[in-house]
Order: C-alpha cells, then structure tokens, then sequence
C-alpha cells in the first residue's frame, strides 16, 4: 500500500516532544495509528543524539516481551545515558500489566514515551485513570480529502471529491481494485470495532443489538436523536430495549471513536442543551459498506464530512439552536466561534435564501460560512462567506 506522510498528526507529536505527558495516539481502528507512528521514528532518528526505542508488540520477534517483567527490563536495559532517549510502543496491551509498566518508565523519567494501542484498552475516557491523568493525547481520523489528493494526486478537484465522498478515508481499503472487496475489508473493522474493541471491553451482552444501533445512526446521520426514539426504532417482537441500555451502547460506540457525539448550544442564551444530540461517523466508506447507497441524503453526508473535518482541525463542535432555528455547527477555537451552515445544492433561491437566513439572524460579528456544492472559488453573499466543500475541504 502507498504511504502518504501526514504533516499535520506529525507536527502534533512535534509539539510536545519532550515534554513530561504520556504522549497516547488514539483513533479508530486502521485509520494509521501504528504508520504515523513509523514516520515519527523517522523524523526523530534524524536529530544527532536520539536514541529512538521502537517496540511493536504484534511482531513475534517481540513475543518474549508480551509480560509486564520481561517489557520493562527489555525498555531499561536500551536506555542510553548519553543520549535523548525516546520509547515508542505499538499495541501496548499485548504486555500484560503494561499500566505499571508504562507509569514506572514515566515516574523514573527515563524516556519521552508514544504508545498505540487497540480501542478496548486505549479508550479515550480511561486514558486518565491508566496513567493517572499524565497524558497527551493525539487523535488520528481516517483519511481527510487533503490527505486523499495525496494518495491520488489530480488536477480536477471536483472528480476527486466525488470520489472520496463514496470510497471514503480508510486508506487500507484503496488496495482493493474492486468496490465490493472494499466494502467487505471495511465492514470487518466495523465489526472488529463494534465485537471485539465495544464487546471485549464492556461484555456486551446483545452484540446484535449494538450492531442495529450503529446502523441506525449510520442511516441517520446528521439527524437529532433521542435515546428514547432509539429504543423504539431497534426493538422488536423478539425483545424490548429499554433507555438505559441503549444510552450505555451509544456511549460506547463514541468512546470506540465510530461515532461523534455533537451536543446543542443555544446560542442567544449561550448555554448547552442536554437533548437530542447528533452523532456524525467517522468515515462515511462504514455507512456505504454496512447500508449501500440507498437513500442518500448529500446535504446530511456533507455535514458529516464537515463535522469530522473541523475534529480534525482541533475545533470543539456544537449543534447550533437560535430560537427555532438551526444552525448546523458552532465551531469554538481559542475561545472564538465560527458559525456553519452546511447545504447540499443552493442553485435554487429558496434554498439559498433559507440557508443564509439563519446564519444572518446571528447578530454578533464572528465568522459566518455557509459551505455547499458550488463548484466555484470563494464569494461573499450579505457579508456570509460562501465556499465550495471540495475546495474547503481541501485546504486543510
């Protein structure tokens, strides 16, 4: 497979290189976790003093040191005096009680430590608890469009965004020439992600229902949901799901980073709202390989696109409610809010006006973008800035 570099996870790890935190790349699974994690050995191979320690457990040269003992002494015994010692190791939950270990290293101060691991061990909200809150932690999505342009270098932006807007960014699916082997190699990290990360992690006792509660978020993607509307839709004359296990399988389907929650913000009263939050997939190839083609929404799949691309660029993302308007995303960076209107076709006045008034019943002066199927470079209608999504998204 073609591998691209990716500046942007890169210069992250750049950042905090050197400091005191656990530095813990988290992701879905195949989104390129342990390939980032070769590129940065690369890079800090280069300075003239590293001592770099790579450590990927899968590999069965690497088997004696799948216990905690043995990945210690291993990890100790390749510390250089003289040098700036860097520890990287991939899946980290192989070694069985690799908490200690990882916690030793960090408290004796031996080493700058990365780690990768599977999503049943690595879970975002029990980074804190296994490292004792000294962690750093760097997200990794699947392949955004910038990140495509590389692996398919084209002129036309337009046939390239079409393109990825149906394969998607899971880059270990681009090997297969055809599109069904595509769909059955990303249908079995869904699987792995929901029965072996969700299941393993949390003993699952309904797999089937957990399955159904994914698809019916991939099938309403981009659509306000309720707990209680969930329960309705996945029960059945075999059995009744009840609101508490259901608001358990949805927590665990985000914290297995398949789905992004996004919570409600009202926007004159400047407060969140605890109902009806939207769940956005990772990567829409899941919703293609899992349910086909069959009613696409575009205008809802672009604001999917959107709101996984504005993660990716280090925004927190909230729903915007302004009295009984909607406005998809509030997107907040150092303190600042970007309002975002997201549409599919606005070719037609009606539409166009629609999506424009909402944004222009905001009255503060911060930015206001509407991003759609335009096919043109960037204009400004009523002091809203209007972008094509093929070229926002490619921008990076």
């Amino acid at each position: 497979m073609k591998i691209i570099e990716r500046p942007m996870y890169l210069g992250r790890l750049l950042d905090v290189k050197n400091t005191p935190d656990i530095k813990v790349i988290t992701g879905i699974r195949r989104s390129g976790k342990s390939k980032l994690m070769e590129q940065y050995e690369t890079i800090l191979k280069q300075e003239g003093n590293s001592n770099v320690v790579h450590i990927n457990l899968r590999l069965n040269e690497n088997k004696a040191l799948r216990t905690g003992d043995a990945l210690y002494q291993a990890i100790k015994g390749k510390w250089r005096k003289d040098r700036t010692n860097y520890l990287l190791i991939d899946e980290i939950q192989m070694s069985d009680g690799f908490e200690d270990v990882v916690n030793s290293i960090h408290d004796e101060e031996l080493y700058d430590m990365y780690i990768t691991g599977s999503n049943a061990f690595l879970l975002s909200s029990d980074l804190a608890t296994l490292f004792g809150g000294r962690v750093f932690e760097v997200s990794v999505f699947p392949f955004s469009f910038l990140e495509y342009l590389s692996y398919y270098p084209s002129e036309d932006i337009d046939a390239s965004f079409d393109r990825y807007f149906l394969q998607g960014g899971m880059p270990g699916s681009y090997v297969y020439r055809k599109e069904e082997d595509a769909h059955t190699y990303i249908q079995e990290v869904l699987r792995a992600t929901v029965l072996r990360d969700i299941g393993q992690k949390y003993h699952v006792e309904n797999a089937n229902l957990l399955l159904m509660i994914a698809d019916y978020l991939m099938d309403t993607v981009g659509s306000e949901t309720s707990i209680r509307n969930i329960a309705a839709k996945v029960s059945s004359s075999s059995y009744q799901a009840n609101d508490k296990t259901v608001g358990n399988y949805l927590t665990y389907l985000a914290r297995s980073y398949l789905f992004y929650p996004m919570q409600r913000y009202d926007i004159r009263g400047k407060a969140y709202l605890e109902t009806n939050q939207k769940y956005y997939l990772a990567d829409l190839s899941f919703r293609y390989a899992e349910l086909g083609r069959r009613f696409i929404d575009r205008g809802h799949l672009f604001e999917n696109l959107v709101a996984v691309e504005l993660l990716r660029r280090g925004y927190e993302v909230y729903v915007g409610k302004l009295y009984t308007k909607e406005i998809d995303f509030v997107a907040v960076k150092n303190g600042m809010p970007t309002y975002i209107q997201v549409s599919d076709d606005i070719t037609n006045e009606k539409t166009l006006e629609r999506e424009l008034s909402a944004l222009l019943s905001i009255r503060d002066a911060y930015p206001k973008i509407l991003v759609a199927r335009t096919h043109q470079e960037a204009m400004d209608l009523k002091g809203i800035r209007v972008v094509d999504i093929a070229r926002w998204l490619a921008k990076g």
